[in-house]
This record gives structure tokens, C-alpha cells and sequence, in this order.
């Protein structure tokens, strides 16, 4: 139910493990053995005493969310931090050479773009571009409330 917001914490470089097939049993365990803070909009989940850490999400607007999040765990962006895990799987980007991923980007890309990362764990390629300051943009707009 907080796939979006998942997303976009990995964005800012936030560990955060995400699963919308486990049941609320398993992400209680799943939070106990990782020592992490479950973030739900189910209200019967958030009061459930075994768990250490729970935020009840408020908000459906993401923004709304984010700051939310942000404010209750104490964290602010932090600009190295950011476009630094995969958005997908969650594990932390590797540099890697422009070479080492030539057949995995499209050809102008290669030709235009200096730095690459990529997720150890399932391979998908990042780099900046327009891309990047959207996101960056975005984040802004999100965080700001506007």
C-alpha cells in the first residue's frame, strides 16, 4: 500500500525494504529481525505492542508522507545520499565503468554520459541526465509541500 513512498525514500538514499505479497505476521518478524521501523496505513497494524517501531501513515498524498516519515525518524536529505540505492530492489549503486555496460544502456547514453551505477543485486544500470534533475525537482516540490 506504500509502494510510491517506498520508491522514493530509496530515492533519497534511505534503506527500505518493501514487499506488498507478505502478510502483516511476516513483516513483523521481518521488522523485529532487521531492526526496522514499519511504516503502514493499516491502523491494527501500527498499534501492534511486539513491534518496536511503527508509523502509522497519515497521509494518502505522498509529500504529505515523505515529511511525515522524515520528520518522525529524525532524517534530513542529504544530497550524497541521494540516487544512491536501486529503486527497484533496494541495495546500495556501484560505480562502474562506462565500458562494463555498454550493451546494457542505449548507445547515445554511452556516448553522452561519463558515470554509470549499477545494483549488484539485479544489474539495472543508472546515470545522470534530465532525468536526474526531475527527480531532484520533484523532490523539492514534494518536500516543500507545494
Amino acid at each position: 500500500m506504500l509502494g510510491t513512498l517506498a520508491k522514493w525514500l530509496r530515492i533519497l538514499g534511505y534503506d527500505t525494504a518493501y514487499d506488498n505479497r507478505i502478510t502483516d505476521d511476516e513483516i513483523v518478524k521481518r521488522c523485529l529481525a532487521e531492526a526496522r521501523i514499519a511504516l503502514t496505513r493499516d491502523a491494527r497494524l501500527a498499534q501492534r505492542r511486539v513491534l518496536r517501531g511503527s508509523l502509522l501513515i497519515e497521509s494518502t498524498e505522498l509529500g504529505a508522507q515523505l515529511r511525515q516519515v522524515l520528520d518522525f525518524v529524525g532524517y534530513r536529505v542529504d544530497p550524497g545520499r541521494l540516487l544512491s540505492r536501486c529503486v527497484e530492489c533496494n541495495s546500495p549503486l556501484v560505480s562502474v565503468s562506462p565500458e562494463s555496460v555498454k550493451a546494457l544502456v542505449p548507445e547515445y547514453v554511452f556516448r553522452t554520459q561519463p558515470d554509470f551505477k549499477q545494483c549488484a543485486t539485479c544489474r539495472r544500470v543508472y546515470w545522470g541526465g534530465t532525468h536526474r534533475e526531475h527527480i531532484q525537482h520533484k523532490l523539492r516540490k514534494l518536500l516543500d509541500g507545494k
